[in-house]
């Protein structure tokens, strides 16, 4: 359990549902294994290739691992507000003008994620025409993590929106222990 928590960020935590805790784990685990593997593979490509026997294969390995990082970390990132910085704007600020600006950034990542659902399953459906080589698996292998990343992408929105909107944006460090308590998640 210490391992859980300690690779789930706990700042912000008025923002957050417990129950979500375990999917960022899982994510931030997801996204370990995601960076060992594609620079593992790198490195197994490039020895392969100098010894002048490259094992074509391990490029397919490196991008999905690149890819489904990328996009899970995007994900992860939204839940430990680490995305774009975008909240440094809002945090000099109090009252309702931050309510109101934490509300419309809100709502910018929400509409990102729907766009990243909605095209990403296109692009997915679509991925079924197209093969990798020298495998021949369907590049819609690749595009899963678009929309899969859209949902969590706006899950984790509209969790930092309700919590926001009910708990107040600005950290609080002294209503850490009543929030606690009436975390929904609890």
């Amino acid at each position: 359990m210490s391992a859980r928590r300690s690779i789930v960020l706990q700042t912000r935590r008025h923002l957050k549902w417990r129950v979500l805790d375990r999917v960022e784990y899982i994510l931030m685990t997801l996204c370990g294994v995601a960076i060992t593997g594609f620079t593992t593979s790198v490195f197994f490509d490039v020895v392969t290739r100098t010894i002048g026997h490259p094992w074509l294969w391990l490029q397919e390995v490196t991008s999905t691992f690149f890819i489904y990082g990328a996009f899970l970390g995007a994900a992860v990132a939204t839940r430990r507000y680490d995305h774009l910085n975008l909240s440094a704007i809002t945090e000099a600020i109090e009252g309702r003008l931050r309510t109101v600006l934490e509300t419309i950034k809100g709502l910018v990542v929400l509409c990102v994620a729907c766009w990243m659902v909605a095209f990403g399953y296109v692009n997915f459906l679509n991925g079924f025409g197209s093969y990798r080589m020298p495998s021949m698996t369907p590049i819609a292998s690749l595009y899963a993590a678009i929309p899969i990343s859209g949902l969590l992408i706006g899950l984790f929105a509209i969790e930092a929106l309700v919590n926001g909107w009910r708990n107040g944006f600005a950290d609080d460090e002294s209503g850490e222990a009543t929030l606690a308590a009436r975390d929904v998640g609890a």
